[in-house]
């Protein structure tokens, strides 16, 4: 029972890596998946995706759920 976890753009830079799986318990929400393959306690700034929908960092994860790590998006036309 695993959880995928991505990470992209600075933020797999900043961790060093593009991907894991991680054992799903004692996980119940984001912010446990990025304390668990980090070892530090998530960034407010942080965005994150469950399954490629926008996610919380309280918002619980299940077995095989993909959550995705990426920094806040900037830019655009005024």
């Amino acid at each position: 029972m695993s959880i995928t976890v991505r990470f992209f753009a600075s933020v797999r830079e900043r961790v060093g890596k593009e991907r894991e799986a991680i054992d799903c318990a004692g996980i119940s929400n984001v912010a446990d998946v990025w304390r668990q393959s980090t070892r530090v306690a998530m960034p407010d700034n942080l965005l994150a995706a469950i399954n490629m929908e926008y996610a919380r960092p309280d918002q619980p994860v299940r077995d095989g759920d993909e959550v995705a790590f990426f920094p806040p998006v900037t830019g655009g036309a005024p």
